[in-house]
């Protein structure tokens, strides 16, 4: 669990190509688009605007993805760092879909109708073929964030940023997978409160 007093600021990577067809990326390596590049460029600037003279003293750490880290890459240069000023963490990575992994979410209930009703009943302990649960993916980064001895920017994946704000802010299990995840907008989140940015 996070320590009591630190705030991070969660920033979900910029848009792909499977993004914008609902394809499921999960652990699979796909590039940032150029609209993908103009929201990391939109979150730096917001950082900046937000932060000032506070940007030098956080700790910054992406999803070594490459999707995550050209984000914080773009990120930290339109915000005035070096933009290779940051760590990686493998507990950041997107949840592992399995054998959802490349599938279109619109295809779903024809090519696997039972696990796509099985994830309807059950979102958060559901567990694709080869893959991981909500529940198992909020423990990894359970992990990484009793880590953290400072504030932190954290760019990261949709799913992480889901169970990061559920981590910190008390929301139910079954409601986390299913929460708003913009790729426009940072989120700053301490225990018990989240602003998007």
């Amino acid at each position: 669990m996070l320590r009591p007093g630190l705030t991070l600021y969660v920033v979900r990577h910029g848009e792909t190509d499977w993004n914008a067809i609902q394809r499921y990326q999960g652990q699979t390596d796909i590039p940032l688009n150029d609209k993908g590049r103009s929201q990391a460029a939109r979150n730096g600037r917001a950082l900046a605007e937000l932060l000032g003279g506070r940007l030098t003293e956080l700790g910054y750490c992406a999803s070594p993805l490459s999707r995550a880290s050209e984000t914080m890459e773009i990120l930290r240069r339109t915000a005035g760092l070096d933009p290779a000023g940051y760590a990686t963490d493998d507990r950041l990575k997107e949840i592992n879909f399995g054998h959802w992994e490349v599938e279109l979410w619109t295809k779903l209930p024809e090519t696997d109708p039972e696990g796509f009703a099985a994830r309807r009943v059950d979102p958060w302990g559901w567990v694709p073929r080869g893959g991981e649960s909500y529940q198992m993916l909020a423990s990894r980064v359970g992990g990484f964030l009793a880590t953290l001895e400072r504030d932190t920017v954290v760019v990261t994946h949709g799913g992480v940023m889901r169970v990061i704000r559920g981590h910190l802010i008390d929301i139910a299990p079954a409601e986390i997978p299913r929460l708003e995840v913009p790729q426009d907008k940072i989120l700053e989140v301490r225990h018990g409160a989240a602003v998007w940015r």
